[in-house]
């Protein structure tokens, strides 16, 4: 086992280590360097590629119009000139809390002081006979994105399974291919769980006006091997023929690991708004961890650029002493065909939605509602309105229905007012 330095006079002295080489580790990595702090830095990822950001991999590095290299946070040798020890292809198999060490897979042992989750979560399997066909794949990686990418061509048939952002993203990008692309969902609308029905209906017909045979409140219930092709059988009691099946119902976060130590996990690892485990040495960040977000009230666990981003640059800081909590309104986007989307807040529920400009335009603004609250906001080719929508969601406002809906209304001055 490799020795750790032990009765640390200063944090500066301290050995942090972070457990998972992505977007969130990344850059809680480089946020500790900015910060100050110039004790040792130890970064593993079992993935050979160094920390990048995901949105491309359903958009342009899917489509052949980026490089992989352009996804990288930052190039391969800035880490070692930052004086960040980044060991990938390794695999973490134990935390001894205890002990303070954590094993990797060969038997080998790091020492920590403080230990930095970033684990993200992995796509979500798909759990019906002929599921682990080889045909059939995800798209979560660098590797799942070039695995999909060679079989986007024209003459292939594409089935995507669920219809939420990343099947969705992936379907747009295999309609400018040129390939036949099939999605199927199992709920009435897509992205239902997060997004009013209207705005599922309105992506739904973007899709169809794309070519693709959307089709919704159907599910697969097995995949069949038939000569060159896959046979879907669908609850309708119809079959689809595919060359390829991309699967995309959802990830699960990677918690096993922090479980296994007797950490809180639930649906993710349990944090505080400081980034803090039930572990005083142990920390988290990103898509793994359900932590309290102040401004919803409640704990969420959110896989979206925005958190992996700003949530470990903040527990980076909390950790070497830091005291602002971090507390952002939720924040996502996709961009499918000449549509962009953008979506605030994480609302259990509404009771209200107020429209400026109709589903119909090119470009409209919808406000969720509850007990008069702005509890959530999409905009569509209307990223202008984000801004102050955020804010307005931010401080809880109660805002009059009828000047929100009225465009001739800055949002700015309602922020102001509220």
């Amino acid at each position: 086992m490799t020795a750790g330095p032990t009765g640390a006079s200063s944090p500066d002295a301290r050995h942090i280590l972070i457990l998972g080489a992505g977007h969130a580790g990344g850059v809680a990595a480089m946020a500790l360097r900015q910060a100050g702090f110039t004790g040792p830095v130890t970064l593993i990822g079992n993935e050979d590629h160094p920390p990048y950001e995901r949105p491309p991999l359903s958009k342009e590095v899917l489509l052949g119009g980026m490089a992989v290299e352009k996804t990288y946070l930052k190039p391969l040798a800035f880490y070692a000139e930052a004086g960040i020890a980044l060991r990938l292809g390794e695999t973490v198999s134990r935390i001894d809390c205890a002990a303070k060490w954590v094993e990797l897979a060969t038997g080998d042992g790091v020492a920590y002081d403080l230990l930095l989750l970033t684990l993200g979560a992995r796509a979500r399997r798909l759990s019906i006979p002929g599921a682990d066909d080889r045909r059939v794949l995800y798209l979560r990686d660098i590797a799942d994105c070039l695995a999909l990418r060679v079989h986007l061509v024209s003459d292939k048939r594409l089935v995507v399974i669920g219809a939420g952002f990343i099947g969705l993203e992936a379907a747009a990008a295999a309609r400018k291919q040129g390939a036949s692309v099939t999605v199927l969902e199992v709920q009435q609308a897509p992205i239902q769980r997060v997004a009013a029905p209207e705005i599922g209906h309105f992506l739904a017909e973007l899709h169809r006006k794309n070519g693709v045979d959307l089709r919704t409140g159907v599910a697969v219930i097995a995949i069949e091997p038939g000569g060159d092709a896959l046979r879907l059988k669908l609850s309708s009691g119809d079959t689809i023929e595919a060359d390829l099946v991309l699967v995309g119902i959802g990830a699960s976060p990677n918690a096993e690991l922090a479980a296994s130590a007797g950490l809180a996990v639930e649906d993710g690892i349990v944090v505080d708004e400081f980034g803090r485990t039930s572990d005083s040495n142990i920390f988290a960040a990103g898509d793994v961890t359900r932590h309290w977000n102040p401004l919803v009230g409640r704990n969420l666990r959110l896989e979206a650029w925005q958190n992996a981003q700003n949530q470990a640059a903040a527990i980076a800081k909390a950790m070497i002493g830091g005291s602002v909590p971090h507390a952002e309104v939720p924040w996502f986007w996709t961009d499918q065909y000449d549509v962009n989307l953008q979506m605030a807040g994480a609302p259990e529920g509404w009771d209200r939605l107020v429209w400026r400009g109709a589903v119909t335009d090119k470009a409209f603004t919808l406000f969720y509602l509850h007990q008069g609250k702005i509890v959530a906001c999409n905009t569509v080719n209307n990223g202008r309105d984000m801004r102050p929508a955020r804010e307005l969601i931010a401080k809880g406002s109660i805002v009059d229905a009828a000047r929100l809906a009225d465009p001739t209304v800055k949002l700015q001055d309602l922020t102001r007012e509220s």
